[in-house]
């Protein structure tokens, strides 16, 4: 590419030569930006893919996924329906998170009872237009309290120390122990003996009968969930023996169906 210009005007005359000088940093130059070009391309283009890509194989399958660009406009119940509705077909859903709060907007939480589901969804799904937004789903960083339940690997988180009540919290609090029923089988605090009956309280008013059903079916002996008539807050989950009450039970025990609501579970009372 480049020349001997010493030689060349020798035998060319000092004018071609000079042309020919020109020529060749001409060409130099395109060369040199060509290649500069080309491992800008590299690292910046096809260096972003390879990185998106290495990001993704960081992440181990996990049972649930993790989608984000929803819609924001959508009511939080809605958007639950919706992503249960076209989810489902892929295998047993055990929750769907989805908070409105603004760190959690256009975000949510889907946890199957099996990775090969998971890993279904997200590779049909990826990119799938949801409200008029393409969603971008990836396997969440860590497992679930669900499932690292049912793993025996959770653990609890610690809890935020709250200031000291003052005694104008006190008074409503003691007003509203008075109010708590007894009345059902199992409300009472004391622990009843182990049982083929689970008694559930501090549910969310949401609570369905297929809700619940969904969480306690991934466990052997299921038998049926009741719900009581006027009251969203509690209900009885029947199984076949008490060996396989007393797995959901504690397996599940905790368990929070809203960010709000930690179900409470007992043996209820016969």
């Amino acid at each position: 590419m480049f020349c001997d210009f010493g030689a060349l005007a020798q035998r060319t005359g000092f004018g071609l030569a000079l042309l020919a000088y020109v020529l060749c940093c001409w060409q130099a130059r395109w060369f040199t930006l060509w290649l500069c070009g080309s491992v800008w391309c590299l690292w910046f283009g096809v260096g972003i893919d390879w990185n998106f890509f290495l990001v993704k194989m960081d992440i181990r399958p996990n049972n649930t996924i993790y989608i984000n660009n929803l819609n924001e406009k959508v009511k939080k119940e809605e958007l639950k329906k919706s992503l249960y509705a076209i989810f489902s077909q892929f295998g047993q859903i055990l929750d769907i998170v989805a908070l409105k709060t603004l760190k959690m907007k256009g975000q949510a939480f889907v946890i199957f009872k099996e990775i090969q589901s998971s890993t279904n969804a997200l590779r049909s799904m990826q990119g799938f237009p949801f409200y008029d937004k393409p969603m971008r789903i990836q396997y969440a960083k860590t497992d679930s309290d669900l499932i690292a339940k049912l793993k025996g690997t959770f653990q609890e988180r610690p809890k935020k120390v709250r200031p000291p009540p003052t005694k104008d919290d006190e008074a409503p609090r003691k007003k509203r122990r008075t109010r708590i029923p007894t009345g059902f089988p199992g409300g009472a605090n004391a622990e009843q003996p182990p049982n083929q009956i689970l008694f559930l309280t501090n549910l969310p008013d949401e609570t369905s009968e297929m809700m619940l059903s969904m969480l306690f079916n991934q466990f052997p002996g299921f038998k049926e969930v009741r719900l009581v008539p006027n009251r969203h807050d509690i209900a009885f989950v029947e199984f076949e023996n008490e060996m396989q009450s007393g797995a959901a039970k504690d397996a599940l025990q905790g368990f929070k169906i809203t960010p709000t609501h930690a179900m409470k579970i007992s043996f209820a009372k016969k």
